[in-house]
Formats: structure tokens, C-alpha cells, sequence
């Protein structure tokens, strides 16, 4: 069975682009163009997931997103917009977006962050918290913010320890940079980006001693956290 992607787009000449470019990729797109029709399409065809413009006729991307989070708390939201504002993007987040994509954009992004969003969906949530986990050769105390490679620890700080635990969480799949600056940051300034390359050295840094352990960096994207 093919994945269904209700797809909300006025610009027609890029939503056909849109539209077919996915659909050769097997995924059936149901495209709307006005915001004042999307609810019912998407109660009609409950779609495995939404990409939303943002600057929509008559409903907003976000006004709509925010209506189909009362229907459906889980299916996977994708914002698109030409908007470059720290605000737009954290309010989009805080209104159950899963991720932002800011326009341009290739269509390799797309479906990247297209099959991304949908197989953190589909894995088992993993709870952490408080908990004394393993890493491939280490151990990581998150409460007590340590991490162990045989006798010897590693005290973390805050950021480290939430930033190792978000990469363990999401281990395997691709980690959104935007994303991770709220999460460990609270937004996605400039000052913030640059202190998460630092943290990303270091973190590597750390793991250094398991060769089966690696963050790889995904250029224009964000990260993989792969352990074997």
C-alpha cells in the first residue's frame, strides 16, 4: 500500500512539480489549493501525512494545522514557506509541526524529510528519562548527566547530556538541525547554530572510543546518529 500525502499548495506551476516529482516516487499526493478545503479532504482521505504551505487563501497553513491537531494528534505535519523569521518558525513547532522547510527547496530535501518524518512515526517511543542507558561500548547515566566507558566518566552538562539523549532517541534517522536548536536551544539564532557545532565536536569527541558509533552530518539538512 502507498503512503498518501495530502500536499496544500496555491502555487499551481510548483504544485504540479511537487505533485508528480512524489508521485513517480510512489506516494499518492492528493493536492489541494485553497486553505478552505483542506479540512474536508483530509477527513475524506486520511492522508499518512501533511505537507502544508504556510501563505495560503482564505486559512492560513498553520490556522489549518492547528485544526487537524485536534483530529489527529499523531499523523506527521510539514511546513512550507518562504518565511525566515525565528518567530514563524518556533510558532509553526509549537502548533505540532514536525518540520519546516523553507522555500526554495530541492526535491531530494522533500522526500528526505518526507520518509524521515514518517519513520519516526512508525518507531516505538523510547523512554530515557532517569534511566541508566547503553550506547554501543558505553553507558550513559542520564540523570546523574555521566557518561561511562569501562571505569572511567564523563560528566556532561546539561546541553551534552540533552543533546546525547535527542541523538540516542533519534538514532539511525535523520535529526532536522532546525529542529535540534529548539529542542536544546529554544530557537534557531545564528549565536545557537555555531554552539551546536561545538557540541557536535564534542560529542564526538566522547564517543570517540566505538568505531561503531558515528554522527554523521548531512549538509543543508542536519545529522544521523548511526550505531551498528
Amino acid at each position: 500500500m502507498s503512503i498518501k500525502i495530502l500536499y496544500v499548495e496555491d502555487e499551481l506551476f510548483l504544485g504540479k512539480i511537487v505533485k508528480e516529482t512524489l508521485e513517480s516516487r510512489g506516494f499518492e499526493v492528493v493536492m489541494e489549493t485553497d486553505g478552505a478545503d483542506v479540512l474536508r479532504s483530509f477527513e475524506d482521505e486520511q492522508p499518512d501525512i501533511c505537507i502544508l504551505d504556510v501563505m495560503l487563501p482564505h486559512r492560513s497553513g498553520f490556522e489549518i494545522a492547528e485544526d487537524i491537531r485536534k483530529i489527529n494528534d499523531d499523523i506527521p505535519i510539514l511546513f512550507l514557506t518562504a518565511k525566515t523569521l525565528t518567530e514563524d518558525l518556533v510558532h509553526g513547532f509549537k502548533i505540532g509541526g514536525n518540520d519546516y522547510i523553507k522555500k526554495p527547496f530541492s526535491m531530494e530535501e522533500l522526500i528526505v524529510r518526507v520518509e524521515n518524518a514518517l519513520r519516526v512515526r512508525k518507531e516505538e517511543p523510547i523512554t530515557v528519562l532517569g534511566e541508566t542507558i547503553q550506547i554501543g561500548r558505553y553507558y550513559f547515566h542520564i540523570n546523574k548527566q555521566i557518561l561511562r566507558f569501562g571505569t572511567i566518566d564523563k560528566k556532561l552538562s546539561y546541553r551534552e547530556t540533552e543533546l546525547l539523549k535527542y541523538l540516542y532517541i533519534n538514532s539511525n534517522a535523520i535529526i532536522d538541525r532546525r529542529e535540534l536548536l529548539n529542542h536544546i536551544w529554544g530557537n534557531d539564532s545564528f549565536f545557537n547554530s555555531r554552539n551546536l557545532d561545538v557540541y557536535i565536536t564534542k560529542i564526538r569527541s566522547y564517543l570517540k572510543e566505538d568505531s561503531n558509533l558515528e554522527i554523521i552530518t548531512i549538509k543543508g539538512v542536519g545529522y544521523r546518529f548511526v550505531r551498528e
